[in-house]
């Protein structure tokens, strides 16, 4: 591997995302939107006997290695910023409906995907459990990225979406185990699905705890050994820590653990930011982690574009994607947007959009299902077939694709511009 090539490949990937974001922007269209098509182009652009993913060394594993560990850990920093604007007491305000909305929103997919293919495609089940698990799925650094560009963090809307996709990514790991299991082994294994849901709930609710009761107390303990120093010398001065090397060692340890335990290591890095929420402003946290995104995140939506290859689509298989991509997005809107009237009834047809259409996009979360199924191999054949790996990484990146402009939308509808606030209206 020649180090030279692999700076190339970032700063072209890295200038070329920008450049697009910029364009889209200037459009009042999401910037990564572009971000994704610059995947999309550089993966299946070819003139000649020239191609662009050639040029950039994609086509060499250890070259996309690399761009692919900068793309999760940009996602998983995306995440974190999220969490350090996500408070505890916000989260737990809207706990209820984030709970309806998320159940709601995985078993109405599931059920859509399951029964397409058993009842009007092939009628294989382990297909029909594979396309399931890939609807189930929610990629909250997508909806994340326009709530944060539009700063709509602190709106209750937003906090229901964010609760929702980390109860969704629980549930999912669920239903991925469950049908893997089946997979390998022809049976479901309780022991292995128990031990997935006590490990990923006793993970969130720990963190959870430690944030609302462990952080501040430290925070007070810090504070008064301070007070006592400066009664005892008025000329001590406090030793600072470097909080922002602190949030970093933290929030890569906690996204390593969530992986660990089976959960998607975004869900770690969100629940690292909420232990710094209720004092990132007091430690500049949120601008000097938002400098670290603008380098890292645009690779993670190239790296979505990439898993698209044009030449693999037939009209056949179109069709098939069409029909996928229209139960996907009714699955989860229907879904997410009744969970969340059934817990309040007063809630506003506005609302139930927001919520509805952020939980659409599937992003890296469909897609690596995807992948697991084509993994994982039945009577010496892959549980997921080549065809429907491709249709649900289409749908993985349409819904990617047309959500974020549909949020962008019903959000200035309830919250229009004038109204929002940005970090200089902040005391």
């Amino acid at each position: 591997m020649d180090i030279g090539n692999v700076l190339l490949m970032l700063a072209v990937i890295f200038a070329l995302a920008k450049s697009a974001a910029f364009v889209f922007n200037r459009f009042g269209v999401p910037g990564l939107i572009g971000e994704i098509l610059v995947g999309i182009l550089i993966s299946n652009l070819v003139i000649g006997d020239w191609s662009f993913e050639q040029t950039l060394h994609l086509n060499d594993p250890e070259y996309f290695d690399i761009l692919e560990v900068f793309a999760e850990v940009g996602v998983a920093f995306l995440l974190f910023s999220v969490g350090l604007e996500t408070r505890v007491k916000d989260l737990t305000s809207v706990g209820r409906s984030a709970i309806m909305v998320a159940t709601l929103g995985v078993i109405i997919p599931f059920i859509l995907g399951y029964a397409y293919i058993e009842y009007f495609a092939d009628g294989n089940m382990y297909h029909a459990l594979f396309l399931g698990a890939a609807m189930v799925a929610t990629s909250v650094g997508i909806t994340a990225r326009v709530i944060k560009d539009m700063k709509l963090t602190d709106t209750k809307e937003s906090r229901i979406i964010i609760g929702a996709a980390v109860i969704d990514d629980i549930l999912g790991m669920i239903v991925l185990a469950i049908v893997a299991g089946m997979a390998e082994s022809g049976s479901v294994e309780i022991s292995s699905i128990l031990s997935i849901t006590i490990l990923a709930v006793a993970f969130v609710l720990i963190v959870l705890l430690f944030c609302s009761m462990g952080v501040p107390k430290i925070y007070a303990m810090v504070e008064k050994r301070n007070e006592r120093k400066l009664i005892a010398d008025p000329s001590y001065i406090p030793r600072k820590i470097n909080m922002l090397s602190v949030s970093i060692a933290v929030c890569l340890g906690f996204a390593f653990l969530a992986d660990y335990i089976g959960l998607a290591a975004i869900i770690g890095a969100f629940l690292a930011g909420m232990i710094f929420a209720d004092y990132a402003w007091d430690w500049g946290l949120e601008e000097k982690i938002e400098s670290i995104n603008v380098f890292l995140v645009s690779f993670f939506f190239v790296y979505v574009g990439l898993q698209v290859d044009m030449g693999q689509i037939t009209e056949n298989l179109l069709l098939i994607a069409l029909a996928v991509i229209i139960l996907a997005i009714i699955g989860k809107y229907i879904g997410c947007s009744l969970g969340a009237k059934v817990c309040d009834r007063k809630i506003d047809r506005s609302s139930l959009n927001i919520i509805g259409i952020g939980m659409i996009p599937r992003g890296e979360v469909g897609i690596i299902v995807a992948t697991i199924g084509m993994k994982i191999m039945v009577d010496g054949v892959p549980a997921l077939s080549q065809e429907l790996y491709t249709v649900v990484v289409l749908m993985s990146v349409v819904t990617t694709l047309v959500a974020p402009p549909l949020l962008a939308s019903a959000f200035r509808k309830k919250y229009p511009p004038e109204y929002q606030i940005d970090a200089h209206d902040q005391l």
